[in-house]
């Protein structure tokens, strides 16, 4: 998993084309929302270093972003063969996100 938001993002053609499991976090460094959720979130990836996780960073102007209509940050897309499973926005525990990888890992 990488561990710092890039601002080179994926094409969403590509993802949709992605085979397998593949979760896309949209949030910022500075982003205090982000900075929050981050021990949670990695909780909940333990044991899911061989996943596809892109970490991107969002703002005005990213298309990519706004491809998945994302409003609040953190938001994780959750995909499964390039089709959107599941989403958590700003979790609150490492369970909901556990809970939401769990359905593209395990139906795939």
């Amino acid at each position: 998993m990488m561990s710092d938001y890039t601002t080179d993002e994926p094409d969403r053609e590509a993802l949709r084309a992605t085979p397998g499991p593949v979760v896309v976090e949209f949030g910022a460094p500075w982003c205090p929302w982000c900075q929050a959720a981050r021990p949670r979130i990695d909780e909940a990836f333990e044991g899911s270093e061989g996943l596809t996780h892109f970490k991107i960073e969002d703002g005005k102007g990213r298309p990519l972003g706004r491809a998945f209509r994302v409003k609040l940050w953190p938001t994780l897309i959750f995909l499964l063969d390039g089709e959107e499973i599941a989403r958590c926005v700003r979790p609150e525990s490492a369970e909901s996100v556990k809970q939401a990888l769990a359905k593209i890992v395990t139906s795939g």
